[in-house]
């Protein structure tokens, strides 16, 4: 393999975006994952306080 070729390939960035997103999406779905378990404790005790006050 040629070193002009090597240099090629590591020049290009066209599959770096789709590393980037696949990584920000990874993150998002990690921080949902570790927040709904509160935000689902947090929105059952509103509900039930609700249909006991109807």
């Amino acid at each position: 393999m040629d070193m002009s070729k090597i240099v090629r390939i590591l020049k290009q960035e066209e599959g770096a975006t789709a590393i980037e997103y696949a990584l920000i999406a990874s993150a998002t779905g990690l921080v949902l994952i570790a927040v709904l378990p509160a935000i689902s404790s947090g929105l059952t005790g509103t509900f039930n306080s609700l249909v006991a006050g109807m």
